[in-house]
């Protein structure tokens, strides 16, 4: 790696710490409009995960971002499962984030998708995206289609789940095709059924907690909100590389 791009990657890292997104992602731009894509790459793959996440949730509809189109499935990630460090209660960089980087063009929305199953934190980051959508996806996962009027808080039992993993869809792709919560619902049942089931899992384990008033407390135990959901979730066997706490993300 040369010392320009060594010198650029602490200039981005600085300027993350700083708190100058529009700056570091403008530098990382720079770069890819002077030298092309593949040195971007390079400099990608050595700045942290905390750092990768600092400059794509700040996701903007109106414009594409270089980085958003050019980051991995593995990159990718390692930032979602930390995502929750930001402590967004409304979700909403998590939703524009994924969005915008699993329904680019050129994406396998599948391949982003299992990477982030395949983290430990993976599903609770996945449940965390579907968060208030809950009631919808179980409507989704019990008969099939996202009718609002089906929704009246009925739950297929764990059994029930992993029976209906498999079924063919009641509608199509196209008939979902928003780029958003309902698209992805429809793909992780379809193409990845057992990290759907397991967001879907974690989700009520979520309630769970929060009916019982036990997220405050894990959140005081745990420093970092999450609640210990290690039974459900698939990613408990290729822990995430995680900075220690003085990296943190924000």
């Amino acid at each position: 790696m040369s010392s320009h791009h060594l010198a650029l990657i602490a200039k981005t890292q600085s300027l993350i710490a700083a708190g100058d997104i529009v700056g570091a992602e403008s530098a990382l731009v720079e770069l890819a409009d002077t030298e092309g894509d593949g040195a971007l790459m390079v400099v990608l793959e050595q700045l942290p995960p905390k750092d990768i996440l600092a400059v794509i949730r700040e996701y903007d509809n109106s414009k594409e971002s270089i980085i958003n189109l050019m980051v991995t499935p593995a990159q990718f990630a390692r930032a979602v499962v930390i995502e929750k460090r930001y402590k967004d209660l409304t979700r909403t960089h998590l939703r524009g984030m994924v969005n915008s980087i699993i329904f680019r063009e050129d994406a396998s929305p599948v391949e982003f998708l299992n990477a982030v199953g395949d983290l430990e934190g993976g599903s609770e980051a996945l449940a965390d995206y579907f968060a208030d959508k809950w009631s919808r996806v179980e409507t989704f996962a019990r008969t099939g289609s996202f009718d609002g009027l089906e929704d009246d808080g009925q739950m297929l039992s764990e059994t029930a789940l992993y029976a209906s993993a498999y079924v063919k869809p009641i509608v199509d792709q196209d008939e979902v095709a928003d780029q958003d919560w309902m698209e992805l619902a429809w793909i992780l049942r379809y193409q990845c059924p057992d990290l759907f089931i397991e967001t879907l899992l974690v989700l009520r384990a979520k309630s769970r907690a929060f009916d019982a008033g036990l997220e405050e407390e894990a959140e005081e135990e745990e420093g970092d909100g999450k609640v210990n959901l290690s039974d459900t979730d698939r990613g408990k066997i290729t822990p995430a590389s995680l900075e220690s706490e003085e990296e943190s993300a924000i």
